[in-house]
């Protein structure tokens, strides 16, 4: 790992010394490797610790690390110029010194600024010295037009360059270049709901987890939006791209505090190999992304190395995105409903699931399809559809049976959420209270007065709401105060391992006693073992849902199941052992 970066000192006016690239800065080493500035940094003995290519283009074998500073510039020695040199490595102010040089050579002459651990040096042979002033403000334009200002890191520019060096660098077949496309997942509802300034500061943060990840030959870019690279040299691929993917992926799993709210935004990572996936910058970078979008579609929060096979991904993506937009009108679109069940075994309502049966690929995941919907503004008009099927199936039903719908972020954001809501009942003439909601806590990061009026105008016209997935994302207790919950469910990352988990129980059982001291009812999500429903129902938790109780059916198998109750899980369950 790198070390943490160090300040640089600067003493003379003009820009703040915080603008420039400093020695232990994780950037330094990519900027130096394509500066064509004759740019060297020296410890407080006065011994080599970085320096630009270039400076041993010119002086060849001199230039290495740990050699002495007069083994590259001579002149230190000299009486004339080694006060100056000394009084900066003092921590003086930067000064520009004229070499001497001799009859018939041109005018050299360099600037020498101070940094923590001893100081940097950039020779000019273009012209007599500048002032400190235009030196120092000269290395922060060379830093600018090579950097991101929002995160420090290479910019897009510095990206496609290095990239294509590197490639035209390497010979043979064997991997020699790892590219590595980054995207943080749930970058947009962090945006939208928290504001641009925590999305910024989002960004920052992000980036630090992925310079801290860094090794010697790899170095970082801010590619676009919230899309970063990494490029690897001289490794052995694939073994040590997928050691790093593997680390930033871990890393991004630790929540990031912003405004002290603890804010989950996993990475996908897409790894691309040269010249085995691509020769030239262009084909690395295609590859790269359609492994990235391999990752997104096997649940994000992973990494994939890039094969041939993926490309029939990307081909299905383009295919799905024109696809979406006729979905509807082509009957494709269809709901499954999922029991939620009341302990011992009362069969309370349903959860509303949409599908895609695509004509040609079959069944598609909503987790694939629903991004691309919301990209394109299609949610409004699949939500409302939604809501529409789903009531009008509820009145097939029993009329102590709900119906819960699940909303996405867009549409709650949209702006017309309580008008559409609203009208569907009205149409389908279905009961309010027979409607339940379920939105998750992306979409009250901010405790804006256009979500609490939201919330308060749907509690008002009866509608229930459930604050879905509960746990997993930016949980916070002012929510369940300040917003008119009816459910809460917790999420099935809690549920899968509470058999053996000790800590997970308690978590549990924390969440049930809470909630019902405020007067919320409790959903557990992903009951799969009699085990787990024991355990609950001794926990007194109101409802639970989960492949035990009943797998999603279609429209017309809910009224079987509804007249067979108790489902079949929960005769199992009576007739076995019930402790846990």
């Amino acid at each position: 790992m790198r070390p943490e970066a160090s300040g640089v000192g600067m003493e003379s006016e003009g820009p703040s010394s915080s603008d420039v690239p400093r020695a232990g800065d994780a950037v330094l080493p990519d900027l130096l490797a394509n500066t064509t500035e004759l740019l060297s940094f020296y410890d407080r003995d006065f011994r080599l610790t970085h320096y630009a290519a270039s400076l041993k283009g010119i002086y060849g074998s001199a230039v290495a690390l740990g050699a002495a500073i007069w083994e590259i510039y001579p002149s230190f020695l000299d009486a004339s110029c080694r006060d100056e040199f000394l009084r900066v490595f003092q921590g003086g102010s930067p000064a520009s010194i004229d070499l001497p040089r001799s009859a018939g050579e041109a005018p050299r002459s360099v600037f020498v600024f101070g940094t923590a651990d001893g100081a940097g040096i950039i020779e000019s042979r273009e012209r007599g010295g500048r002032s400190a002033a235009d030196e120092q403000e000269h290395v922060i334009l060379l830093h600018q037009a090579t950097h991101d200002v929002l995160t420090g890191l290479q910019n897009r520019r510095r990206f496609g360059e290095r990239l294509q060096q590197a490639l035209t660098a390497i010979g043979g077949s064997k991997p020699k270049v790892a590219l590595l496309q980054i995207d943080l997942d749930d970058f947009k509802a962090v945006n939208d709901t928290l504001g641009h300034g925590a999305g910024d500061a989002l960004l920052q943060l992000a980036a630090g987890r992925i310079r801290d990840a860094l090794q010697d030959g790899e170095s970082a870019y801010r590619y676009a939006g919230d899309e970063f690279a990494v490029i690897q040299l001289g490794k052995e691929q694939p073994a040590e791209a997928e050691r790093l993917a593997g680390s930033l992926v871990n890393a991004f799993k630790e929540p990031f505090v912003i405004n002290g709210i603890p804010v989950f935004v996993g990475s996908s990572i897409g790894i691309a190999l040269g010249p085995e996936h691509g020769t030239d910058g262009e084909q690395l970078m295609k590859a790269a992304d359609i492994a990235l979008y391999a990752a997104k579609t096997d649940g994000r929060g992973c990494a994939r190395t890039f094969n041939r096979s993926m490309l029939l991904l990307l081909e299905q993506r383009e295919n799905l995105r024109r696809s979406l937009r006729t979905a509807l009108e082509r009957n494709e679109l269809y709901l499954e409903y999922q029991p939620l069940i009341r302990p011992p075994s009362s069969v309370i309502g349903f959860e509303a699931l949409l599908r895609w049966r695509h004509p040609e690929i079959g069944i598609i995941p909503p987790g694939v399809f629903i991004p691309i919907a919301e990209a394109d503004g299609l949610m409004d008009e699949i939500g409302r559809w939604v809501l529409e099927q789903a009531c009008r199936q509820a009145l097939t039903w029993p009329s102590s049976l709900t119906v819960a719908v699940n909303l996405s972020p867009a549409q709650f954001l949209s702006g017309s959420l309580t008008d559409t809501v609203a009208q569907v009942i009205d149409e389908v003439g279905i009961r309010a209270d027979r409607l339940e909601l379920e939105i998750t806590e992306t979409v009250l990061l901010e405790k804006t007065i256009d979500n609490i009026d939201t919330l308060n105008t749907l509690n008002v016209l009866g509608i229930r709401i459930s604050l879905d997935d509960f746990g997993t994302y930016y949980s916070s207790l002012s929510y369940l105060k300040n917003f008119p919950f009816d459910t809460l469910k917790i999420d099935q990352y809690f549920i899968a391992d509470l058999e053996t988990d000790l800590k997970g129980q308690t978590i549990v059982r924390s969440i049930i006693n809470l909630a019902h001291g405020l007067g919320i009812s409790v959903t557990a999500e992903g009951v799969e073992t009699s085990a787990q429903a024991r355990w609950l129902i001794k926990e007194n938790c109101d409802c639970l849902q989960g492949n035990l109780l009943g797998r999603p059916l279609g429209a017309e198998a809910t009224s079987d199941f509804i007249r067979r109750s108790p489902p079949k899980g929960i005769r199992a369950m009576e007739g076995s052992n019930r402790a846990v």
